[in-house]
């Protein structure tokens, strides 16, 4: 629930504009404040983890996030909305910073990879449902019950937690105040900086809050190297092994999010498909990792995670390429077979490389690497996104002077946008592969 809520929403802004009396841009923020929230949040939270136990902060984020969704399906005016959008979103944060975490404590090693396996299917599924099930709701109930359908599942799932849950201590180091505080400035600043894109906010504003974001990354940096226990522990990026599975991460979740954003405009302007319809073509890809990605994390714990997640990442920028090189009139069999490539890909790449991220962190900073894990996803999304935004604005722009229909620009920039998702999960590739060269120069060290 806590995934789906981040996109659950978009489809039901029309009618909470409509019905709240406000404008299309104003309504935007019902969206944006749960995903700031959650960016700003997610690494406190890890750090968190840390100190006082998964498990707390998991119940902790189960709270928060029921009592959130219960202020929303209340709330009757759009401030009231936002305001309980957010500190929805900080809920959601719990949930998301500390899940991996959690199952490792819960799972013996040799079962961690069939558990984030579990793990990559509900996140893919639920990311991609979300508009989906919203539409489906909004069919047959007003908005508000979008968000109270989470109160009953939230009072179980807290229920049920704290009967079966470990409780875990955690290590009780102290909580870093101007840390979290930097954290959070930090990665505001720098997602509502690279969102300033698709909001078409002037370049110097943009820049100033990406110079502010990078600044404050650089001041929480330096500060956690000096402090004897960090909020996060940043020296895992030491490990070559954790370093490049983040990075891949972070270009397959911007590959992702390109595709993700672009190919419905493609689909509902180029092909002249409803909402619902874009959204059934795209579902061949949500249900290719939900039958991928139990098998990776199975596979994973008994293969490389380096060999698993560079094939998968292989295969993924086949079926962008493909979906790169559509015809102008493409069959209904061509979109559904190039997104179940591209499916196929994302969950061979999706659980091994999150088993290797977990995994590789000692058991004592599994909290932060969670945190990582979450944030170079957010991170990811929100860039392909934005991109998606700079390319149809662009190819916009040149062609305004023709006076040319949105159909033209859409055909014009979706390959763009595609080509350049292919490109990211390229480098992906790239970047997975050379960790069997780090884990062959590592072995023989781990060995003595």
């Amino acid at each position: 629930m806590a995934v789906l809520d981040g996109s659950i929403a978009n489809t039901a802004l029309p009618t909470i504009a409509r019905e709240l009396h406000t404008t299309a841009a104003q309504s935007v923020w019902v969206v944006n404040g749960f995903q700031l929230a959650v960016t700003m949040t997610i690494l406190i939270y890890a750090s968190l983890g840390d100190s006082r136990g998964v498990s707390f902060v998991y119940r902790l984020g189960i709270v928060v996030f029921t009592v959130g969704s219960l202020l929303c399906a209340v709330s009757r005016t759009l401030p009231v909305l936002i305001a309980s959008r957010v500190f929805q979103g900080v809920g959601a944060a719990a949930l998301m910073a500390v899940g991996p975490a959690l199952y490792r404590q819960i799972f013996p090693p040799q079962e961690l990879g069939r558990a984030l396996g579990i793990s990559a299917v509900i996140v893919a599924t639920s990311a991609a449902a979300g508009p989906t099930i919203g539409g489906s709701l909004l069919a047959v109930l007003p908005w508000p019950w979008l968000f109270a359908v989470n109160v009953p599942l939230g009072v179980f799932d807290g229920l049920y937690s704290v009967r079966t849950l470990p409780n875990e201590k955690g290590s009780g180091k102290p909580l870093d105040v101007p840390s979290m505080l930097v954290s959070a400035l930090g990665f505001g600043s720098l997602i509502f900086g690279i969102d300033g894109f698709a909001r078409h906010e002037s370049g110097a504003f943009i820049a100033l809050e990406i110079g502010l974001g990078i600044a404050c990354g650089v001041v929480f940096v330096r500060r956690q190297l000096r402090l004897p226990a960090p909020m996060l522990a940043v020296d895992l990026f030491a490990k070559p092994v954790f370093a490049l599975a983040s990075v891949t991460s972070t270009l397959t979740y911007t590959a992702q999010g390109l595709a993700f954003v672009s190919l419905p405009f493609f689909f509902q302007a180029a092909l002249g498909r409803t909402p619902f319809e874009s959204g059934l073509l795209l579902t061949s890809w949500p249900v290719s990792v939900a039958l991928a990605a139990p098998i990776a994390g199975r596979l994973s714990d008994r293969y490389p995670a380096g060999i698993l997640s560079t094939v998968g990442l292989a295969i993924m920028s086949i079926g962008l390429a493909l979906y790169a090189a559509l015809p102008l009139r493409p069959s209904f069999l061509e979109i559904v077979v190039h997104g179940t490539i591209c499916g196929i890909g994302f969950g061979f790449f999706q659980a091994p490389n999150n088993r290797e991220l977990i995994g590789s962190a000692p058991r004592s900073k599994t909290g932060s690497a969670a945190g990582v894990l979450a944030s170079v996803r957010l991170t990811g999304q929100t860039l392909g996104a934005a991109l998606v935004a700079i390319i149809f604005g662009t190819v916009g722009a040149a062609v305004a002077v023709g006076g040319e229909h949105v159909e033209t620009v859409v055909r014009l920039a979706t390959p763009i946008a595609l080509r350049l998702a292919c490109g990211c999960a390229v480098l992906g590739t790239l970047a997975s592969g050379l960790r069997l060269l780090a884990t062959r120069r590592s072995a023989p060290a781990e060995a003595v």
